[in-house]
């Protein structure tokens, strides 16, 4: 008997993930001081489509994911975190911000972006930033 024949694509619905990497693309956007605009123009697309993986209603091409991770200068794995994923439950903001931080820091190739970010930090940390 033969199995009936598939299309080449069929579009599929959005998952658990899928909305969980909106999410994290979000925080992401949102911690490295991108605005929707800001984000959706680096990737050439519209906001409103990225407004639309943000908030899980489409789902994100591996294209489109591998863009965000190397704009935003974080892991891909790091956009399919889920908070759930933790053995001590979910990172506090401070955290993730933290986290955030260090990958950015680790990162950076070139010295001179290094030690503004060094002056940026110790300013802010100088003048009582919490």
């Amino acid at each position: 008997m033969k199995k009936p024949l598939r299309k080449a694509y069929a579009a599929r619905s959005v998952t658990d993930v899928d909305r969980q990497v909106g999410r994290n693309v979000r925080k992401f956007r949102i911690a490295h001081g991108m605005t929707l605009v800001d984000l959706s123009e680096a990737l050439g697309i519209s906001h409103q489509q990225l407004q639309k993986y943000e908030t899980g209603s489409n789902r994100l091409s591996a294209g489109v994911l591998m863009q965000i991770s190397q704009i935003l200068a974080v892991p891909l794995a790091d956009l399919f975190e889920s908070p759930s994923l933790h053995k001590d439950g979910p990172k506090s903001a401070a955290d993730q911000s933290r986290e955030l931080c260090r990958k950015m820091i680790d990162r950076t190739q070139s010295q001179q972006t290094l030690d503004l970010m060094a002056r940026v930090l110790k300013a802010i940390y100088d003048g009582g930033g919490k």
